[in-house]
């Protein structure tokens, strides 16, 4: 199946007490999935580049946390599919994490907007992340969420230049009160590179 197809249906969903048996099994096997696609920017910035196996697992934790049943799973098939990357795009989960929570009040407080400043950059390219539809994640006093779901549209040349390692690329975050770039590594482009038709 291409990228371009890659959804979770109902038939994708184990029952629940097949998951539980192999919940553990299944975990383990994700870290070193998400370990290739966790990236920080800064301090506190987190950025987990999704795909349909991140999503798969998501969806079916929350059956098995929530207990939700039958009815549960259109709403999470409707919550988490928008995730999974589709042909020429990354999906990243930003998660600012702040464990002290009065120093991570001050700090949201001073990151509204933050969703509409990060970029990626390929080459002399940049990639402006695009915050996920429906969702507002800086509140009316200025105040930013903890987590953000962002989409990274790349043109046709965007994504060759992605698998070019000649080409450097960096994921950077650009509001005036949080300004960070890294280098993205070899073992994470080419982790990324599964998500690009």
């Amino acid at each position: 199946m291409s990228a371009t197809e890659r959804r979770l249906t109902r038939a994708d969903i184990m029952a629940p007490e097949a998951y539980a048996a192999e919940r553990r099994q299944r975990r383990r096997a994700l870290m070193t999935v998400k370990t290739d696609r966790r990236l920080e920017v800064g301090p506190f910035a987190s950025f987990y580049f999704e795909n349909y196996d991140t999503m798969w697992h998501q969806v079916h934790e929350m059956l098995h946390i929530e207990k939700g049943g039958e009815e549960q799973i259109a709403g999470e098939l409707a919550a988490y599919n928008p995730l999974i990357p589709q042909g020429r795009e990354f999906v990243a989960t930003l998660m600012l994490e702040i464990e002290e929570p009065d120093r991570r009040d001050r700090e949201l407080a001073g990151l509204g907007g933050i969703e509409e400043t990060v970029t990626l950059r390929i080459g002399t390219s940049v990639v402006r992340a695009v915050p996920e539809a429906d969702l507002e994640r800086t509140d009316e006093d200025g105040k930013a969420s903890s987590v953000h779901f962002l989409h990274f549209p790349l043109t046709k040349s965007q994504a060759k230049d992605f698998g070019n390692a000649s080409v450097d690329v960096m994921l950077g975050i650009e509001h005036p009160n949080y300004a960070h770039m890294t280098r993205l590594s070899e073992r994470i482009r080419q982790a990324l590179a599964t998500d690009l038709d």
